[in-house]
């Protein structure tokens, strides 16, 4: 499917490019002076890089603007916020998640956006022009959305699991794995006692403590990153995590499938940011216009298997099959039963996190 979308993208760029210089902003073209740079801090592995035959969209807005991206990366929302908070270090386009928006807007850390200079906003579905996050949409522009959910292999989990109480199946001790961070893995205990994640107190971590000390025993091991390798090699049985890595492992190994809790899952986007460090405000802009380009956010769809904000790429650019997959875009009515995570206050979160590495130390 990557080959497929690059081969018609790069015929397509070629004739369309004069009209997306218009759309970004008015920017250079590629034969005139040096138009600056961006300095561009992202997830790791989390933009299309030229790989698989996909599109090097870091070098296709190089050579449409002439402006340099300086593109570096990080792990966690917290690595990121610390980075802005605590260092004399520049950036221009951030891409945090949903309740670390919430966080950094609460704290003044971000710019207000110039839509005037975002013209490829009006392409993003409804859903997500205005975030829970950042309910004036003011700061934000979706980037990729996805759920959770359960990845399990066929050859040892004989019926489709249902429900999160798959992960506390005692039939599949040893075999299971779960998410090292307290916030996940406390949000699906949560949801199995009824709790809503988005809005927790401590008594609603120590009810969900006490669920996944009763699921302690059954597991492999807590992963992350380590689930790729566990679940690509059948080396496990069932795992939770996002749909988009997930489809991932499928696509690597036909023993798995995808499994949707019917108890609802954690709906999940990281949006693109100015933080107020920028030095570059409107080449922040250029490149967050950019990326909201159709063409371009189909061709970061087909690497990422993470969902597309993008409704004129999904529309006319996103292969049928990828669209008729309710796990990468799930149905409305399924959507209106996840969550959001929120920023739950210091004092509940370092209690979540406390009570997480006790549970993980016994």
């Amino acid at each position: 499917m990557k080959r497929i979308i690059s081969i018609v993208l790069a015929s397509a760029m070629t004739a369309t490019c004069a009209a997306c210089l218009s759309g970004c902003g008015g920017g250079a073209s590629a034969d005139s002076a040096d138009a600056g740079e961006v300095n561009v801090y992202n997830w790791g592995e989390y933009i299309s890089n030229g790989e698989d035959d996909s599109l090097d969209i870091i070098e296709e807005f190089e050579k449409r603007t002439n402006i340099k991206v300086n593109y570096t990366t990080y792990e966690t929302n917290e690595e990121l916020y610390n980075m802005l908070k605590n260092s004399n270090v520049s950036y221009d386009v951030v891409i945090p998640s949903e309740y670390m928006i919430s966080r950094m807007i609460d704290e003044d850390m971000l710019l207000e956006l110039n839509f005037d200079n975002i013209p490829n906003y009006d392409n993003l579905m409804d859903r997500f022009k205005k975030l829970a996050c950042d309910p004036e949409g003011k700061y934000t522009v979706c980037y990729s959305w996805g759920v959770t959910g359960m990845v399990y292999d066929k050859t040892k989990v004989k019926t489709k699991p249902d429900s999160w109480d798959a992960l506390w199946n005692k039939d599949l001790s040893g075999q299971i794995l779960m998410f090292n961070n307290s916030r996940d893995a406390m949000a699906i205990a949560m949801q199995l006692e009824g709790i809503d994640p988005a809005n927790c107190t401590k008594k609603d971590v120590d009810k969900a403590a006490a669920k996944l000390k009763e699921q302690k025993p059954l597991l492999k091991k807590y992963v992350m990153d380590q689930v790729f390798t566990e679940m690509e090699n059948s080396q496990s049985a069932i795992a939770p995590y996002y749909a988009g890595d997930i489809m991932t492992m499928i696509d690597n190994n036909e023993d798995l499938d995808y499994a949707m809790p019917k108890d609802g899952s954690n709906l999940f986007y990281d949006a693109m940011c100015i933080p107020k460090c920028s030095k570059n405000k409107e080449n922040a802009e250029k490149f967050i216009n950019f990326m909201q380009d159709p063409e371009i956010a189909a061709a970061n769809f087909e690497y990422l298997n993470y969902a597309t904000p993008n409704q004129v790429a999904y529309d006319d650019y996103i292969d049928e099959d990828a669209k008729k997959n309710e796990f990468i875009f799930p149905s409305d009515e399924y959507l209106d039963k996840c969550y959001v995570f929120s920023n739950v206050s210091d004092e509940v979160y370092s209690y979540m996190q406390e009570q997480f590495v006790k549970i993980q130390a016994d």
